[in-house]
């Protein structure tokens, strides 16, 4: 064994640390439950291969991100993210735009992005906006939540985030593009302008 990670220290260490991702990125207690355990299963077969190159905490989390990777393999839940964009473009678009001269998509009047103004950057030191994020995450379909959070939570590369999903890197910017569409409008609703 590997004498500079001790695996009996890693639940007292790591295991909250490691279940919040789990569970940004899952929105399932049991699984997220579950998932984790796996993890440290995992990581015990591999200590030996452990080089100490990252820290234990790094290791484990890139190990946790890896299960949940193939979670979500396993579920095909963006394998058909193309049919998906297809089937929803309709209901989007009308949720958020209105058709202008020239058939040129415009913002609706109630969805056109507000001035946050200067009370942007105070609320992201607050723990409560945490706490909407996260809400406004999980409201989110699952097809563009995994992506945001690859992207915007753990600064996944543009071209790692469409190997892991096996997505085109279109149907990553029509996928980002709404996320950050829902976002905001989810952020401007329930923090910014309440």
């Amino acid at each position: 064994m590997n004498h500079q990670v001790n695996p009996s220290n890693w639940l007292r260490l790591y295991g909250d640390y490691l279940f919040s991702i789990a569970m940004m990125k899952l929105n399932d207690r049991q699984l997220a439950e579950d998932i984790v355990q796996d993890t440290f299963l995992s990581a015990i077969k591999a200590v030996d291969g452990f080089k100490g190159e990252s820290s234990e905490k790094t290791w484990l989390v890139t190990i946790l991100k890896n299960k949940i990777t193939d979670h979500y393999r396993k579920r095909s839940s963006l394998k058909e993210a193309g049919n998906y964009l297809l089937e929803t473009d309709h209901s989007f678009t009308a949720s958020f735009f209105e058709s202008g001269p020239g058939d040129i998509p415009h913002w609706l009047d109630n969805t056109a992005p507000a001035d946050w103004g200067a009370s942007a950057d105070k609320a992201l030191n607050r723990e409560e906006f945490y706490a909407i994020l996260q809400l406004c995450i999980k409201k989110m379909p699952e097809k563009l939540a995994l992506v945001f959070i690859a992207k915007f939570v753990e600064e996944t590369e543009t071209s790692l985030i469409c190997k892991d999903f096996e997505i085109s890197s279109s149907n990553y910017w029509v996928i980002i593009h709404r996320a950050k569409v829902l976002m905001r409008s989810c952020l401007e609703k329930n923090w910014f302008l309440e």
